[in-house]
């Protein structure tokens, strides 16, 4: 880990962005668009993205969620330049700070229990009062405050202006305004001495000079309550850039019925990188009317500016639309590679006969999905078994002598789907038949299935013997 610059941020002339996950659960489509508008200006502007995992949630930080973080930074290809840093190893560096803050006076030393707070936002909801903490044992000239309790473990409340506004010009939604009146005193250090949530996102924020804070809205208000910390440790202040929510096709909250998955799940569901990056990059972003870009293009646009200020929302075929265009541009030897992997999950042994990259040559432009391709492409390694209605309706007693003849034929013609779709014309001519009346059949026998690409094309992928053993069961 590289030591921190404990420093001011306009001492940098560059951008420092970072992107500061809470190792609780996985990297959600929320989180992964945060990354990417963090990770995008920091590339725009020449500057430093950094990582930082806020893992002082004891209870529900976990190992797994944290590698399930990183792992779909990595596939993704969000490059940090700086971190991972953990909050766990920097309590010392919290807890200094807020022993300065006690000793300028920024901070105080609050008796209240829990118990004596609810009572008193009980009491002030019955008044029709907003419920707050009072500031009994805030500090103030002339005023005398309460003899400190015996046994009772205070926090440390920060002592919040009282009065005039918080405001900020947000590169996203505008000029915010926050009355300091409507903010109570925050608590930055817990009874048993752990540095809070907000306090140590300011510490860090500080230390490693960020210069851009580009997150979700959902951390508006918290905004106001860190800009008054950093004023009162002599900061100067980052700019802040809140990024609208991401809501379901239907206008509800994103959840996991929408999409709202941990990015590795779309490793699973046969998704590309470049597919959900560009997908990301254009939920609550435009440039104008364009659609598909890479990342290097969509490096060079991107602007904070143009930043949707409405909540944008997740169209899963619009997702996959983009994927099958990423599909048929893809190589075909690291599609093959995928798809191997997905068939292995399954058992499914690759045979040398037919190469499968040649199969995702002529399977890719149907398939949405790495799922999909690995359907298509796991007929050419198992057995197959055709439902019955299919071959009761394809396997004609009219069409029967063709396809025996057809299968006799099979054993000495070319294997080139040339070769092979000019013995098919031959005898449909010959028995006068239309073409349907051989591909239908054939395609049920081979892969069990109605439609594929140019049946000649098929029967070329497949063994010679692959092909003659499957017609035998049925003719």
């Amino acid at each position: 880990m590289r030591a921190l610059l404990f420093a001011n941020p306009v001492l940098f002339m560059t951008a420092r962005t970072r992107f500061a996950p809470s190792p609780t659960g996985y990297l959600h489509i929320g989180g992964a668009r945060t990354a990417l508008f963090s990770w995008a200006y920091a590339r725009k502007m020449g500057g430093t993205f950094i990582l930082r995992i806020e893992d002082t949630d004891l209870e529900r930080s976990t190992r797994e969620s944290e590698r399930a973080i990183l792992d779909g930074m990595s596939w993704l290809s969000l490059d940090y330049d700086e971190g991972p840093f953990y909050q766990m190893q920097r309590m010392d560096r919290y807890k200094a700070m807020i022993r300065q803050m006690l000793d300028k006076g920024t901070a105080y030393y609050c008796y209240t229990s829990p118990e004596e707070l609810e009572s008193m936002r009980e009491a002030q909801r019955a008044r029709g009062e907003k419920p707050r903490y009072d500031g009994c044992w805030r500090p103030e000239p002339h005023k005398a405050l309460p003899v400190p309790p015996e046994g009772i473990n205070p926090v440390v409340r920060f002592k919040n202006p009282p009065h005039g506004a918080t405001t900020w010009d947000d590169m996203v939604k505008g000029k915010i305004v926050f009355e300091n009146s409507e903010l109570d005193d925050l608590i930055i250090a817990r009874a048993d001495g752990t540095p809070t949530y907000n306090f140590c996102v300011v510490v860090d924020d500080l230390d490693m000079n960020i210069t851009h804070v580009i997150r979700g809205d959902d951390h508006v208000n918290n905004t106001p309550r860190q800009i008054n910390i950093l004023k009162a440790l002599g900061a100067a202040l980052p700019q802040y850039a809140h990024v609208p929510m991401i809501l379901g096709s239907d206008g509800e909250r994103l959840s996991k019925r929408h999409g709202a998955v941990s990015v590795m799940q779309y490793v699973e569901d046969g998704f590309l990188p470049e597919a959900l990056i560009n997908y990301l990059a254009r939920l609550g972003w435009s440039h104008g009317d364009e659609e598909i870009f890479s990342m290097q293009q969509f490096v060079e646009w991107f602007d904070l500016r143009h930043i949707s200020k409405s909540a944008a929302q997740f169209n899963p075929e619009k997702l996959r639309w983009l994927n099958q265009h990423y599909i048929k541009l893809a190589d075909n030897t690291r599609l093959a590679k995928l798809v191997r992997k997905h068939l292995s999950d399954r058992g499914v042994r690759v045979n040398e006969a037919p190469l499968l990259e040649s199969v995702i040559a002529l399977y890719k432009e149907r398939a949405a999905t790495l799922l999909e391709l690995a359907d298509e492409a796991e007929v050419f390694y198992i057995e197959i078994h055709p439902a019955q209605e299919l071959l009761d309706a394809h396997l004609a007693p009219e069409v029967l002598p063709a396809l025996r003849e057809l299968a006799g034929r099979f054993a000495d013609v070319a294997w080139e789907a040339p070769a092979l779709g000019a013995l098919i014309k031959e005898l449909l001519a010959k028995h006068n038949l239309k073409m349907p009346k051989l591909a239908m059949p054939l395609r049920v026998m081979l892969v069990g299935q109605t439609h594929t690409p140019s049946v000649d094309a098929v029967l070329a992928l497949f063994p010679r013997e692959t092909v003659l053993a499957r017609m035998k069961r049925y003719l």
